[in-house]
């Protein structure tokens, strides 16, 4: 079973370039040290039909505003171990990369949420 790190955040209108930018090498860097795959969504349907459910939806959730998109991004790997192990050489690597040059976040990392999820199906 995989193991998955999940991850909702906003990212307005006109920062959608440099985001994707920051998103593409991030990706290249986790699957570089081990991740298996790695995935930024764009959020497309935003109030689906729920069928008579009552439910939130992402942009109420992350406080999403006029002008600003939610994306939900995932990380996969072997197991929990695995993830420790990408984890903390792409730290290391970023770490060492933006020493001089803090970087600044496309993003309001007040309204980014992060956890990591054990699967329970894996199909």
């Amino acid at each position: 079973m995989v193991y998955v790190d999940g991850f909702v955040l906003v990212i307005k209108n006109n920062r959608l370039k440099e985001y994707h930018k920051m998103a593409s090498e991030a990706g290249k860097v986790w699957k570089r040290f081990g991740a298996i795959s790695y995935v930024e969504a764009l959020g497309d349907d935003m109030h689906p039909d729920t069928h008579g459910m009552k439910s939130s939806n992402f942009p109420k959730m992350a406080k999403a505003k006029s002008g600003e998109k939610v994306f939900f991004s995932f990380i996969t790997y072997k197991n929990k171990a695995h993830r420790d192990a990408v984890n903390k050489k792409v730290m290391d690597y970023f770490a060492k990369k933006y020493v001089d040059k803090p970087m600044d976040m496309p993003f309001d990392m007040k309204r980014f949420a992060y956890g990591g999820f054990k699967s329970i199906v894996d199909l």
